[in-house]
């Protein structure tokens, strides 16, 4: 499949385009950053990982579109701390220059993060993004516990980063998630990649809580682990409605319609598309 075939296909499902809930539009200096890491194949990656789609922002906005891509998130992740208010403030101001995309944010254990999550909350954001192995750090850091519980109590979603793919990090995993899930069990969190490789235990959280989703991001592609377990699958149907489109944008070592292909080859029929391309993210965030 191609990526110009994206629009078309779209059409074919009923539905009038492709909603991808994980894309990444960063500060310029901090992508420039995140390239070279790719670009070294560093020690979390272990291989070579050709960026698909460079370019400024505003080629990679035309880009999305061009594919019939009509919404898109554009997240940012913290990595350390006393970043992300820098971050937060370069998103929010790509927010307002971009219709199309979803106003995104990060935080990070941080004291001043209550403050600013909650500052964030109350002007509108609309999507978080947090990452358990990049930024080193537990779900169920004490110094979080406030941030949980503004997001569960606005139903404001978060993607985050938990399970153990690329490489195992000292934090990754559903535990911490799942111990933060106990204390804010109505949290929308939309688990990252599916959750790979454990996929079987996130897929748990989703059945035991209705706000946890997990999104598609480069799952099943060849370039990382292929074909979906076939004790996978059936479960995919089962939570049919809590599964959403992610790919990683721009930074895919593939072409973007091949995340689509990938969930084409599961063969679980033209609703199950429909409603993981565009349906279930119209859901969460409204229709563009």
């Amino acid at each position: 499949m191609q990526d110009d075939q994206l629009p078309e296909l779209a059409a074919g499902l009923g539905i009038p385009g492709l909603f991808d809930v994980h894309v990444h539009f960063m500060p310029p200096a901090i992508l420039a950053k995140v390239w070279a890491y790719f670009d070294s194949a560093g020690p979390l990656l272990g291989r070579s990982w050709p960026i698909t789609y460079r370019g400024t922002d505003e080629e990679r906005v035309e880009q999305l579109r061009a594919m019939g891509v009509k919404k898109f998130s554009s997240m940012s992740y913290a990595h350390k701390p006393g970043i992300a208010a820098y971050m937060n403030d370069w998103t929010r101001g790509f927010a307002e220059r971009t219709p199309d995309t979803l106003w995104s944010a990060t935080f990070y254990p941080e004291p001043d993060a209550q403050t600013y999550v909650s500052a964030l909350i109350e002007d509108g954001v609309e999507l978080f993004k947090a990452h358990l192995q990049v930024g080193d750090f537990a779900a169920n850091d004490p110094l979080l516990e406030p941030v949980w519980g503004a997001l569960a109590d606005s139903g404001t979603p978060i993607v985050l980063h938990a399970g153990s793919g690329p490489a195992p990090g000292n934090h990754t995993g559903p535990a911490g998630i799942a111990d933060v899930l106990g204390r804010h069990p109505s949290l929308n969190v939309v688990i990252a990649h599916l959750g790979m490789p454990e996929y079987a235990e996130f897929l748990d959280l989703a059945s035991r809580y209705a706000g946890v989703r997990l999104d598609t991001t480069m799952a099943f592609v060849d370039f990382w682990d292929g074909p979906a377990p076939a004790e996978i699958t059936p479960r995919l149907v089962d939570l049919q409605d809590r599964i959403l489109f992610g790919t990683d944008f721009p930074n895919i070592p593939y072409a973007y319609a091949h995340q689509v292909e990938a969930l084409q080859r599961l063969d679980l029929g033209d609703d199950w598309m429909a409603d993981v391309l565009w349906n279930n993210s119209v859901k969460l965030f409204g229709a563009p």
